[in-house]
């Protein structure tokens, strides 16, 4: 078991000596307004809830890699760059007043990110914190934390300028590799041009046309003045340049960035759903196995990711509670209590996760043929030329040049086919996988509009137990914003807590 790194009450079966706050009247403020969690004592007739620190087994940011340390200049910057966007779009869209659960369930970020996000973001725009009478730790960011965010770190002010430096490399690279099947087709055929004439002529008229070829035609300017005609052709569509890197390599994953998405649908379903679901809400988006919908160690990562523990209801079904997920600080409706078609009630949101397939490119008809003709009219020009330069004796100047970069040529021309060949095949089975997981997710989805009595039941069980909790500002016990002597909870009444905490004993 992992061990408390701080503790301010020390509560045992027996309470002999209570350490109570009025022995702290004259202390700086207690360590559990930073990392506060409840637990609550009961007796016949009293429920106590007690603050203390929370324990590194559940949410230790102190001892996790890269935590958040006194002393660093700027902490946001230790954060992945999507993370620290994904948090801020959650704080604006609550109003900058936000908890835990409240970031993770609008982003999809499990619970030690979002905690970690927003302790960075506090330390580096001096965000107050307010901590509720339950033990709930707040996060209030004021309205130009933005703007202080920008000024305090020079890599976030030159993070958009290193995204345009990305956009503009990687198209770089693609209109390369498409200027490279221009320039090979130039020296392929211009070789072959010069070795025929060279036959034909004595050693120096030779010489004297391989020179003039490389002065009139091999040139630079010369290479990428056809691409430069093709960069912008169209109403915003990819170029016949880049159309080549994109027969070759494809267009990237075309479900990149749809992970964060799911966990974000899952996040934004349990907690409008009170914190409280089953296993078959959530099916239509993970990825499940419909040959044994019985075991439910699909929703092992959800429970992971956000916190999450099983709970019996009365009529032995299993629920799933996400307590994080049940408090918020942005004022909102609570969670569903009846039972609501799946069909209504996912009405303007995904019924269930699709994942898209992968594309061989998405280059149209015309270019795609264009591409392959000029490739295989390259290969065509590669065999030719090896042939002749097996028979040619003692090649000089431009045909020179050309035979020690020969077997760069081949390898290009080859690859210009092989790749896609391998990508392909790649792309089938791909594609095979990802429409067995889409199917097996469309049927959980199909059968949720159409649910047996039990299944309803066990729905209504899960809306009854849902909760969501608004933490107002009247069950604010404690701010930074204000000194510990102005704060509204007074000491008496924690002495009065402690007072009933013995009395059970």
């Amino acid at each position: 078991m992992a061990s408390m790194f701080a503790r301010l009450f020390t509560v045992t079966p027996k309470f002999h000596s209570p350490l109570k706050p009025s022995n702290f009247r004259h202390s700086t403020p207690p360590p559990f307004l930073i990392f506060p969690r409840t637990t609550k004592f009961r007796c016949a007739k009293t429920s106590i809830t007690v603050i203390r620190a929370i324990s590194s087994s559940n949410v230790d940011v102190v001892t996790k890699t890269s935590a958040i340390k006194p002393g660093r200049a700027v902490e946001s910057d230790s954060l992945p760059s999507d993370v620290r966007k994904r948090a801020m779009a959650a704080i604006n869209s609550s109003g900058r007043r936000v908890t835990t659960g409240d970031v993770a369930s609008k982003t999809g970020l499990n619970l030690h990110e979002a905690q970690k996000a927003l302790q960075a973001l506090a330390t580096d725009t001096s965000a107050c914190l307010e901590v509720s009478d339950d033990g709930d730790v707040l996060y209030v960011f004021p309205e130009d934390y933005r703007l202080k965010l920008a000024a305090k770190s020079f890599w976030i002010r030159t993070e958009p300028f290193l995204e345009k430096g990305k956009m503009a490399t990687g198209y770089l690279v693609r209109a390369s590799f498409g200027t490279a099947l221009i320039a090979s087709i130039f020296l392929v055929y211009a070789t072959i041009i010069a070795i025929a004439l060279y036959s034909e002529t004595d050693d120096s008229g030779g010489g004297s046309f391989c020179d003039s070829l490389t002065n009139v035609y091999f040139r630079p300017d010369s290479l990428f003045r056809y691409p430069r005609q093709q960069v912008m052709e169209g109403n915003g569509e990819m170029s016949f340049i880049e159309s080549i890197f994109s027969f070759v390599f494809g267009d990237g994953d075309p479900n990149h960035g749809t992970e964060e998405e799911r966990w974000k649908l899952i996040g934004q379903y349990i907690a409008l759903h009170g914190g409280v679901v089953t296993a078959e809400e959530l099916a239509p988006y993970l990825d499940v196995d419909t040959k044994n919908m019985d075991d439910d160690s699909y929703i092992l990562p959800v429970l992971l990711r956000f916190n999450g523990q099983p709970e019996i209801d009365e009529e032995g079904n299993i629920l799933y509670l996400f307590p994080s997920l049940q408090r918020t600080a942005s004022p909102q409706r609570s969670g569903l209590k009846e039972y609501v078609r799946w069909a209504d009630r996912a009405e303007g949101v995904d019924k269930f996760f699709k994942e898209n397939k992968w594309q061989f490119s998405k280059t149209n008809f015309s270019a795609r043929a264009m591409v392959i003709g000029l490739g295989g009219f390259n290969l065509l020009g590669i065999v030719i030329l090896g042939t002749m330069l097996n028979m040619t004796a003692k090649p000089d100047g431009f045909i020179s040049f050309v035979s020690n970069i020969f077997p760069l040529l081949q390898i290009y021309a080859a690859s210009f086919f092989v790749i896609p060949l391998i990508r392909w095949l790649f792309i089938q089975n791909m594609n095979a996988k990802i429409i067995k997981r889409n199917r097996a997710r469309e049927q959980c989805a199909k059968a949720l509009d159409s649910p047996n009595l039990s299944l309803i039941r066990k729905f209504l069980n899960a809306r009854d137990m849902a909760q969501k909790t608004f933490i107002s500002q009247d069950k604010i016990v404690y701010s930074t914003d204000k000194d510990l002597y102005e704060q509204g909870y007074e000491t008496q009444e924690w002495d009065r807590r402690f007072e009933k905490i013995e009395s059970c004993d």
